[in-house]
C-alpha cells in the first residue's frame, strides 16, 4: 500500500486535494478568487491536483456532484468521488447506489476520464461489519478497492479498536483517508496518535487537515485548519474568497498521481 507511517512533508506544501459535496461553493468571506461546480480553474490555479465530490448520503443524493466531476474533468484534474455511509442503512445498498450513480454520471455528463478514485466515509456509529460489507461490495462491482475515511468519535474508535483479526485485515487492505483539522482532543493531537486509537492502521495516504462548519449563531461557515506543533496551515486555501474543506497527500506529486492509478476505478 503507498503511504507512510509519518507525514513527510508540510501540509500546504504537500501535494493538494480538495473534497466537496452539495454544500459547496461556500459563502463568499473576503476578497480573492471564486470558483463554480463548472468552473474548478480557481482550484486548479492555487494548487489543487484532485477533487473527491459527494455522491450521496445514506438514502440521499448528492445534487451537485456529476457538476463537480464534469468541472473536474474540464481541468484536467484527478476525479474522485465518496459516499458518506449511514448506519442504518444497508451498507451493500449504498455501494451499488454508489456505482449505480457515477455511472449514469458518468454518461450523462460526458466525462472524458476513464480513472475515478471511490471512497467509503462512514459515520460514527458504523461497525466493523459495516466497513467490511461495504468493502466487499466495492471490490466486487468494480475490482477495486475503496479509500477509507472515519467521522472520527470515541465510540467509532472503540467499535473498530474491537474489530477481529480478520476484520481488522481486510479494512486495512483500503487505504486510510485520515481527517484531523482541531487538535482538540488530548488523547489524539497528531496523525500518529489517532491512527493508535483505531488500531487498524500504521500509515495514512491522505490527511484531511482542513474543514468548514457550519456556526448556526453566526450565520455563517468557519474554517477549521490544523495548527499543531510545527504542523501548520492557513485558515482559507490559496487566495480563495471562501471556505473549503481540502487535503494533503502523503508523498510527492509522482506518488500521488501513481497512488491515485492503483486504487482507481477503471469505469
Amino acid at each position: 500500500m503507498l503511504g507512510h507511517s509519518t507525514f513527510r512533508g508540510g501540509l500546504t506544501s504537500a501535494p493538494q486535494v480538495v473534497n466537496v459535496s452539495h454544500f459547496d461553493p461556500k459563502e463568499r468571506q473576503r476578497r480573492g478568487s471564486s470558483y463554480s461546480p463548472s468552473d474548478l480553474s480557481a482550484l486548479k490555479r492555487n494548487g489543487a491536483r484532485g477533487l473527491i465530490a459527494r455522491c450521496g448520503k445514506g438514502r440521499e443524493t448528492d445534487t451537485k456532484c456529476g457538476t463537480f466531476l464534469q468541472g473536474t474533468d474540464r481541468q484536467g484534474m484527478l476525479l474522485g468521488s465518496y459516499y458518506f455511509v449511514l448506519d442504518g442503512v444497508d451498507p451493500v445498498w449504498q455501494a451499488d447506489r454508489f456505482i449505480s450513480r457515477l455511472r449514469s454520471i458518468q454518461s450523462s455528463y460526458h466525462i472524458r476520464s476513464r480513472e475515478i478514485l471511490l471512497v467509503g466515509d462512514f459515520d460514527s456509529k458504523s461497525t466493523p461489519r459495516d466497513l467490511v460489507r461495504f468493502i466487499d461490495r466495492i471490490e466486487s462491482k468494480t475490482g477495486t478497492l475503496p479509500i477509507v475515511y472515519l467521522e472520527n468519535s470515541p465510540s467509532l474508535m472503540a467499535s473498530l479498536s474491537r474489530a477481529s483479526s480478520a476484520e481488522k485485515r481486510r479494512i486495512a487492505q483500503c487505504p486510510y483517508w485520515l481527517a484531523l483539522y482541531s487538535p482538540s482532543q488530548s488523547d489524539r493531537k497528531t496523525p500518529e496518535q489517532l491512527m493508535r486509537k483505531y488500531g487498524i492502521w500504521n500509515r495514512f495516504a491522505m490527511w484531511q487537515y482542513g474543514g468548514v462548519k457550519w456556526d448556526a449563531r453566526r450565520g455563517r461557515s468557519i474554517p477549521q485548519y490544523y495548527n499543531y506543533g510545527s504542523r501548520r496551515s492557513p485558515a482559507y486555501f490559496g487566495n480563495l474568497d471562501r471556505p473549503l474543506e481540502r487535503n494533503a497527500f502523503n508523498g510527492s506529486t509522482q506518488e500521488l498521481y501513481a497512488f491515485w492509478s492503483r486504487y482507481a476505478w477503471r469505469w
